[in-house]
């Protein structure tokens, strides 16, 4: 492109976030690129400069700016075994959407440094379909992970989310003890991006966004002297690492976290078997305007973990 070009968000795209918006109409941009055409303010929406969450509304008029194309080799494809374990690992799927059991290890999308992540590989098992995220997963958590089939599904997900509408539950393993059987965590957190581009969340009351978790134990580990607990965590509002950050918050950081865990105590327990963020988006549910009843998927735990868990139990 050699001038700006104008778009202007038609009915179908009401509700989609910027980046995403983008990447349709810039093909052959690395999406590298485009995130940092976005965080140098290039991209505007109606003259303003926005963040790349930032979800348009029908009638906004979007500054796309001349973006090169990309002139390397082509973008690299999924091999043919990630493909057949996405496959396989569909746990429900209509007209409209499909819920996938995602791997420990794949990040939901391809960019920082990464040539392509588990959409773009979906969308190569699937060509031709209309395939978005409908909300995120760290990269080594594993489990439910909702994808829309169509845009009217994607809307209308968006505004299940934003609603409070779908119940989301995850099987993490802490190291320490939940202080009450179960527990409600309402801390405020902020997300600070590196300079590197890495992202790291603090609790911030006064500048954080509302963040609430519900944490449930479920079982008690004792491990060279060190109390281990299994915990259901249900996600009240969705915000980035919110389970992660308000476990550490509790003074129990989750078992094999690198980021906001303790080193030493993830290395010990190395003897049992964790190899990965202890972690597991094991159940959602939710209901659309079309369903009679509400949705529920459930995720089983991988093996990895089961595992671990087993090994504490000996440990008893």
């Amino acid at each position: 492109m050699a001038a700006p070009q104008y778009v202007r968000v038609d009915q179908e795209s009401h509700g989609q976030r910027i980046d995403n918006f983008l990447l349709r109409f810039v093909k052959g941009v690395p999406r590298s690129h485009v995130y940092r055409v976005l965080r140098r303010g290039e991209v505007r929406v109606n003259k303003g400069r926005v963040k790349a969450s930032q979800r348009l509304c029908e009638g906004d008029m979007v500054r796309i700016p001349p973006m090169r194309m990309s002139q390397s080799a082509p973008a690299s494809r999924a091999p043919q075994g990630q493909l057949a374990r996405l496959d396989g690992a569909v746990l429900h799927e209509d007209a409209r959407l499909l819920v996938l059991d995602k791997p420990a290890g794949m990040a939901v999308h391809g960019g920082s440094g990464l040539s392509y992540g588990l959409i773009e590989a979906l969308r190569q098992l699937r060509p031709g379909c209309e395939l978005e995220l409908v909300h995120r997963l760290d990269r080594e958590t594993s489990g439910c992970l909702v994808i829309s089939k169509r845009r009217s599904a994607l809307r209308e997900l968006h505004r299940i989310i934003r609603e409070g509408a779908m119940r989301k539950r995850y099987l993490a393993l802490m190291i320490g003890e939940l202080p009450q059987p179960e527990m409600l965590v309402d801390v405020a957190l902020k997300k600070n991006v590196l300079r590197g581009g890495e992202r790291l969340v603090t609790v911030d009351q006064a500048e954080g966004k509302a963040s609430r978790t519900r944490f449930r134990r479920l079982t008690r580990f004792v491990h060279h002297g060190q109390p281990i607990t299994l915990v259901e965590a249900e996600l009240i509002t969705g915000r980035t690492h919110q389970i992660r950050v308000h476990a550490a918050h509790l003074g129990a950081p989750l078992a094999g976290d690198p980021k906001y865990g303790d080193g030493a105590l993830n290395r010990a327990l190395k003897d049992v078997g964790l190899t990965r963020l202890f972690l597991h988006a094991s159940a959602l549910s939710f209901r659309l305007d079309d369903m009679t009843q509400a949705l529920r998927v459930e995720s089983s735990l991988p093996d990895e973990l089961q595992r671990v868990l087993d090994a504490l139990e000996a440990l008893k």
